[in-house]
């Protein structure tokens, strides 16, 4: 193993992915619960789910707003036991749930340990791999994704399969919990990039008023709405044009976990703001497809999406780590949360719709998201082709 004055980076790499996969897991297994609490269940309706829902996406931003300024002064050691903390309690309220309010609060401290696993995570692997940020971080979100088809195929198979109770899938959450536990466990953490450069807290908080991170950070509110948003929804989304939409959910992220897995190459082919456009357009087609394909065709509308979101997260955390590096872990911390702020504000909203038309129309709604992204991106990408082509004139 890699150990760089004391810190064993491969050890604390892997356990930052086991850490991912329970949050990751939860949103598959959330998915899931839809159905188990909502009107076939113990009855709460589609947009009471969305409220008892929406603290896993408020209350990670929470956490990672506040998690990100802290990560700098108490350490990033502190802010991950924090989170693994928080997700034990989340889990074992989950299990108590019996009502829209119990929901409610477990859904809370499972929203808070997700978001400071990001608010400590991110900038340690940024810390870690200064000049590998766009790959690895891209390596490390490989096991958002990764967890959800864990989740989603445990799920499955738990409950679909061998009809076994919800109480069983939520349990299996104590596993990797464990694990990243006993990984993380008398290990030496690092310091984060701002600290190790020695850039001041006014100059980091400065930086979020740049123009280009409040453009970036309004961007972040329209690509996590678009993916986590569609995903998290996808049970009453597909459930008229599929017979098992958690397959499909399944199916798209693996594709985003293969993906991501490779996010090296392609960022070197692409560029950062290359990767956004490309996921954006093919993000606008994969929605649309969803609306006029049903059945096993669905899957390659599915496909479609799935290669558009999947660098979606990553790459916006990576953009603002390379381009505005001044903003350190406050900077990945608020673009996170914003993003987590935006799937809280969009998924009562997806419930309405849904419930007033259908799953195809809400889609159709959906798509205007990417759609607007499509021109913000082409924007960005042509401004920084722009600048790197003066750039290069000038030293020449």
């Amino acid at each position: 193993m890699t150990q760089t004055t004391g810190i064993n980076k491969s050890r604390l790499f892997l356990a930052s992915c086991v850490a991912l996969i329970v949050t990751s897991m939860t949103f598959a297994i959330r998915a899931r619960l839809e159905t188990v609490f909502g009107p076939e269940g113990t009855g709460l309706t589609l947009e009471q789910i969305g409220i008892a829902f929406t603290p896993a996406f408020w209350g990670f931003t929470l956490a990672m707003i506040i998690g990100g300024p802290l990560v700098d002064s108490l350490g990033i050691k502190k802010i991950t036991w924090l989170a693994f903390i928080t997700h034990a309690v989340g889990i074992v309220l989950t299990l108590l749930a019996s009502s829209m309010v119990s929901l409610f609060i477990a859904t809370l401290f499972i929203g808070i340990g997700n978001g400071m696993v990001e608010a400590a995570l991110n900038p340690m692997i940024a810390s870690m791999y200064p000049n590998e940020k766009t790959k690895m971080l891209n390596r490390f979100h490989v096991w958002f994704p990764g967890g959800i088809v864990i989740g989603s195929v445990l799920g499955y198979l738990i409950m679909d399969q061998m009809g076994l109770s919800w109480q069983v899938m939520v349990g299996t959450l104590f596993i990797p919990l464990a694990i990243y536990g006993f990984l993380f466990l008398g290990q030496q953490f690092p310091k984060t990039e701002r600290v190790e450069q020695g850039v001041s807290n006014a100059d980091m908080w400065k930086s979020l008023g740049n123009p280009l991170f409040i453009f970036i950070a309004f961007c972040m509110l329209l690509t996590a709405g678009t993916e986590l948003g569609t995903n998290q929804r996808i049970e009453s989304l597909l459930k008229t044009s599929v017979s098992a939409p958690l397959l499909v959910l399944a199916f798209i992220n693996g594709i985003m976990a293969l993906g991501r897995a490779f996010a090296g190459p392609v960022a070197h082919k692409l560029s950062i703001s290359g990767m956004l456009l490309f996921s954006a357009v093919f993000s606008f087609l994969g929605l649309w497809l969803f609306t006029i394909l049903s059945g096993p065709m669905a899957f390659l509308a599915a496909a479609v999406f799935a290669i558009g979101i999947t660098f979606f997260w990553p790459t916006m955390l990576s953009f603002v780590a390379v381009y505005l590096p001044q903003s350190g872990a406050l900077g990945l911390s608020v673009m996170g949360g914003l993003g987590m702020l935006s799937v809280s504000l969009i998924l009562p909203l997806m419930g309405r719709l849904i419930s007033e038309t259908t799953g195809i129309e809400a889609l159709k709604i959906m798509s205007i998201l990417p759609a607007i992204l499509i021109v913000l991106f082409a924007i960005l990408h042509f401004v920084i082709m722009r600048r790197r082509q003066v750039s290069s004139a000038q030293e020449a």
